[in-house]
């Protein structure tokens, strides 16, 4: 990622580790929007027995784009929240920056305090790679977060949401409505975040793959750089170039406040959209039905709580008390999950205010 998109707020003691865990929007080098994550919704349970049991004291270190939108907000916020609920754990964030060489610096400061593991969403995985690098050869094992580092060597476990599969998960919603409904030659349009990324091109592949099998293509896409600003321009460009529309897939909730906002000044409704992340305010559009998006495909920053909690146990030399392996996984993807009226009151806890 380039800049950092947004997703969903930290329900505490919600985030649970795994594969097919709850996740919804940015993943491999994304951006973000601007926002406040929303609060937690309840008091953070005492952790108990098995992996939760006190073990030796660690320190993690984490690194963050800043939060210029909602989904970066709440991955810091859910990051903290779930180092707090342990007492082994002491929690070192550096100073949160968009800036790659500032980055850098504060990862290296970090390395020479000798934490004992480091959680990092690089603001891009190819350029911040060989400090990451460096911090695993300094025997600092590597969490990295969402945006994924080319470099194997350079960490020691991933997680992060699935892409590809929010657009497969949108392409499946509007390609089946259109199919349904007898549509032929459907005008679909796609809002991209930033389309140089490799997670928005893996959206984007998904969304085709999808939309293919239903005998459907896109129609026009352009990317909106994960902003509310640009989320209203681009809306608004292909809304004057489009007269007749069927669908629009948006791919992020924190930009898609923009993108609502142009439809609604255009006054047009004969189309229905996707949303991308899972935000509180998206979740909240859904459920009233005021509007025209009608679903939203999750990317959730619950992700962070759990990167936090695979540090401490990768620092302890432990497992996940659930697996029969004795380490915890290299690669730990997320499942993108779709939202829509039917069971937003289910997802609604964890949204994130963009």
């Amino acid at each position: 990622m380039a800049q950092n998109p947004g997703r969903r707020g930290f329900l505490v003691g919600g985030a649970v580790i795994g594969v097919g865990a709850l996740a919804a929007a940015c993943t491999s080098n994304e951006p973000a929007p601007a926002a406040s994550a929303a609060a937690p919704t309840a008091a953070a349970p005492a952790p108990t027995g098995g992996n939760d049991a006190p073990g030796t004291k660690v320190v993690i270190g984490f690194s963050a784009p800043a939060a210029d939108h909602g989904w970066i907000a709440a991955i810091a916020k859910n990051a903290e929240a779930a180092a707090k609920q342990y007492s082994d754990v002491e929690f070192k964030p550096v100073e949160p920056t968009n800036d790659i060489n500032q980055q850098i610096s504060a990862v290296e400061s970090l390395i020479q305090q000798k934490v004992n593991v480091i959680v990092m969403l690089p603001n891009d995985g190819q350029q911040l790679n060989q400090v990451a690098r460096q911090a695993t050869d300094a025997g600092i094992p590597v969490v990295n977060l969402d945006r994924i580092f080319p470099d194997k060597l350079s960490y020691r476990t991933w997680i992060g949401g699935d892409n590809y599969g929010m657009g497969v998960a949108a392409g499946h919603y509007i390609g089946k409505k259109l199919k349904d409904a007898g549509t032929s030659n459907p005008v679909i349009l796609e809002i991209q975040g930033i389309a140089t990324l490799p997670l928005t091109q893996d959206r984007s592949k998904g969304f085709e793959d999808a939309l293919k099998s239903y005998g459907f293509s896109v129609t026009a896409k352009q990317d909106a750089q994960f902003t509310v600003e640009s989320g209203t321009e681009v809306a608004s460009n292909l809304l004057q170039a489009h007269k007749k529309i069927d669908a629009i897939w948006n791919h992020d909730d924190d930009q898609g406040i923009g993108v609502l906002a142009a439809i609604k000044e255009a006054n047009r409704s004969e189309f229905f959209m996707v949303g991308g992340a899972g935000s509180a305010n998206a979740m909240r559009d859904i459920q009233a039905g005021s509007s025209v998006l009608e679903a939203t495909v999750t990317y959730s920053p619950t992700m962070a709580s759990s990167a936090i909690k695979l540090a401490r146990l990768i620092a302890q030399g432990k497992g996940m008390s659930d697996l029969l392996e004795n380490q915890v996984p290299q690669s730990i993807t997320l499942a993108s999950e779709t939202i829509t009226k039917e069971n937003v009151d289910q997802y609604l806890p964890l949204g994130f205010e963009s």
